[in-house]
């Protein structure tokens, strides 16, 4: 690393003394980027964007630390026209005169439908955080060494040749918290958070579809650091083999193409997640490296896990006398979205009792573990299917991870 100057140094001293001092952080990212120190720059405003991840002015440094083209300020506005002023006479005539011009009628291909202007609005979840899921460590460590390391440390990043590009695809039963960790991780990032759904690319006229799904990477692209969150991959790129419809194979090629931008400096700074419960029905093309190459099995929560969701889901209602560990070991084997239904049936136990009864009680043990012991476990219709994939199409070890929890658990 070269030298620093002295006021270089200064500030250094200043911001370890002042870590939370934003605009101290960011006059030190500032000045970083001038001396073409761009690496070291990149994780000063990457430890910004932690304490303030709506910050325009860290926003607009981190773009151009990454290479991205910041957005274009607006053209001045031209010397005013001299003439009639046509705005002030409507204004004056129109509850008696109809208005000049009509909007022009939205074409019957789709091409210029109005509705689609705000469909790729990105989102800014900066206030989820890892530290918001409760447990599953394992989860948390790949995550940090897929993406979070990497830009955190941008000198090891250099050294080690990683890049600030990447697809990860989270699988596994339904109701665990897929959706969930994919913001926590564009949180930590300080990035946007760009969720996408099959319902929001399909489109019935031809090419509509392969047009949407380009303008999502172009969004994300622009508005970079982003996440791009693929909702249900086996919907947007099921296996191309298996679909009759030429528009959804074309869909997937386009895909395909997107994300073999990865590997060039246009999607630096784009992360691409993707979430589905049946990845043996994604296109392998999708899988194969460069892609989505990386793959993260998400279970149904650990204990703390448990502990930490039901606390969540009864943190505003009446209860009493609660034991969350005793509840979070019965609880074993249930989602996340099991235990938010636990929670729900054992509120409407004590409701019913106190309409019944003319008093209102508090919720207590009794709720919850009858509650718990009528819910019957969501994903066990998935892990039945899961254990012929586990067993029979295992191929170059795809699904170890869920091989080894099937074993741990005697499901297979």
């Amino acid at each position: 690393m070269p030298d620093d100057s002295p006021l270089i140094h200064s500030l250094r001293t200043a911001v370890a003394a002042a870590p939370a001092d934003i605009p101290l952080r960011l006059h030190l990212a500032q000045l970083l980027l001038d001396a073409g120190r761009s690496d070291a720059a990149v994780a000063e405003i990457a430890a910004a964007l932690q304490h303030a991840p709506g910050d325009t002015h860290a926003r607009e440094l981190m773009a151009r630390a990454m290479g991205v083209p910041a957005p274009q300020p607006a053209p001045p506005a031209g010397p005013p026209r001299t003439g009639f002023d046509w705005t002030a006479a409507e204004e004056q005539v129109g509850d008696v005169v109809p208005p000049r011009f009509v909007e022009t009628p939205v074409r019957a291909d789709g091409q210029d439908d109005p509705g689609d202007a705000d469909a790729w609005d990105v989102e800014r979840p900066g206030g989820v955080r890892l530290a918001d899921v409760g447990g599953m460590q394992d989860v948390k460590d790949r995550l940090e060494a897929a993406f979070l390391a990497p830009l955190r440390n941008p000198e090891l990043r250099r050294l080690y040749g990683k890049s600030l590009r990447g697809g990860l695809l989270l699988y596994g039963p339904p109701g665990c918290g897929k959706t969930f960790i994919a913001r926590a991780v564009a949180g930590e990032l300080g990035a946007g958070f760009l969720s996408v759904s099959v319902n929001d690319v399909l489109d019935m006229w031809i090419g509509n579809s392969e047009r949407n799904m380009h303008e999502v990477f172009e969004t994300a692209r622009r508005q970079a650091p982003c996440v791009v969150f693929l909702d249900e991959l086996d919907a947007l790129g099921a296996k191309r083999s298996r679909t009759a419809h030429s528009g959804m194979r074309n869909t997937v090629n386009q895909l395909l193409t997107e994300l073999d931008g990865i590997h060039s400096d246009a999607n630096e700074g784009v992360f691409v997640l993707a979430a589905t419960n049946v990845p043996w029905d994604v296109d392998l093309a999708l899988r194969r490296p460069g892609r989505l190459d990386r793959t993260l099995l998400v279970l149904p929560p650990d204990a703390p896990a448990r502990e930490a969701i039901l606390r969540y889901h009864l943190r505003e209602r009446p209860i009493e006398n609660i034991d969350l560990a005793k509840l979070a070991k019965v609880t074993d084997g249930l989602s996340g979205a099991d235990l938010a239904h636990v929670c729900e049936a054992a509120a409407e136990r004590a409701l019913l009792d106190s309409a019944r009864t003319g008093t209102v009680r508090m919720i207590g043990m009794k709720d919850l573990l009858a509650a718990a012991k009528d819910v019957v476990p969501s994903a066990e219709p998935w892990f039945a299917s899961a254990r012929n994939v586990a067993m029979f199409a295992n191929e170059g070890g795809m699904y170890d991870d869920l091989v080894a929890y099937l074993k741990k658990r005697r499901k297979l």
